[in-house]
């Protein structure tokens, strides 16, 4: 089992004719993705290897059933690709697009509350079900398929980290999520954390958050009130300084709110297995799973 996509999940690329579109729709490709077709407007008849190039979303659907779309628009552009998707007809969104303005993203969020649609990222790496479906930027090989092991993650490159070391540790995974690290987003931890609760094929979780914000406290209070399989936790960022952007957007301590140390309080108060020494989270997962 996994989360969101697997091995039926039909992909169209917005933005497949730009160098990154077309770099990483092959990368999907050779993973074993369907990538049915690609958008770019003005670019309607054309193909990208073999894949057939619609001017519109809808277009694509309507020809070839597409359900999941991933978007490697340029930001300005990004918000627009993201609601297309929405009307277009597809279940899941997946923006990788960094750099979309806060506002654009509001009136995104505003504009998918009463569609039947996912959203994940944007700025993110996307989404991977190992050995069957890659929606993103991740690296392939380091992935283990079979599971038993749920993994959600605000940052990209932490995320391939707690993997690898799975990985290395034997652990295979169910689902990998990168959930972004802006300060507005589609998909949060709660959404995954609930999905990965009703996973049958999900025996635990490691979940990756950072300073900013206060998703990783929301999550914790979930965890403890709804999640009955294992948890690993992870906070980046201890030693940022108040006030000053970390990578991401989001990652940025405001006042009171958003340190590292409250983060690790709180998921220890949730009964969250917290890692405080990344080398060392894949050894954490093989005692605990």
């Amino acid at each position: 089992m996994s989360i969101f996509v697997n091995k039926n999940t039909k992909l169209l690329v917005q933005g497949i004719t730009g160098k990154e579109g077309q770099f990483h729709t092959r990368q999907c490709a050779l993973y074993g993705t369907q990538v049915v077709a690609g958008v770019t407007p003005g670019k309607g008849g054309q193909k990208m290897d073999d894949i057939s190039v619609f001017n519109s979303v809808s277009e694509a659907v309507r020809e070839t059933g597409a359900n999941c779309s991933m978007i490697f628009v340029p930001p300005p552009f990004a918000a627009d690709a993201i609601m297309e998707s929405a009307d277009g007809g597809v279940d899941l969104i997946v923006c990788i697009t960094e750099g979309i303005p806060v506002m654009d993203m509001m009136k995104v969020k505003n504009y998918l509350k009463n569609k039947p649609v996912r959203l994940i990222g944007p700025n993110c790496p996307g989404i991977i079900t190992p050995g069957e479906c890659k929606v993103g930027i991740m690296p392939a090989p380091i992935h283990k398929p079979g599971g038993p092991i749920g993994v959600v993650s605000r940052s990209g490159t932490l995320t391939y980290e707690v993997v690898h070391q799975l990985t290395g540790q034997g652990i295979g995974q169910t689902t990998c999520i990168g959930i972004g690290g802006d300060p507005v987003n589609g998909t949060n931890f709660i959404d995954c954390l609930d999905a990965f609760q009703k996973d049958e094929a999900t025996k635990g979780i490691v979940m990756v958050g950072e300073i900013g914000g206060s998703a990783e406290e929301d999550a914790a209070d979930f965890i403890k009130a709804n999640v009955t399989k294992p948890v690993v936790g992870f906070i980046a960022g201890l030693s940022a300084p108040p006030g000053r952007r970390m990578g991401h957007a989001g990652a940025i301590i405001s006042g009171k709110s958003g340190t590292g140390q409250a983060k690790i309080e709180a998921m220890k108060a949730a009964g969250i297995h917290v890692c405080e020494n990344l080398g060392l989270l894949g050894e954490l997962c093989a005692k605990v799973f």
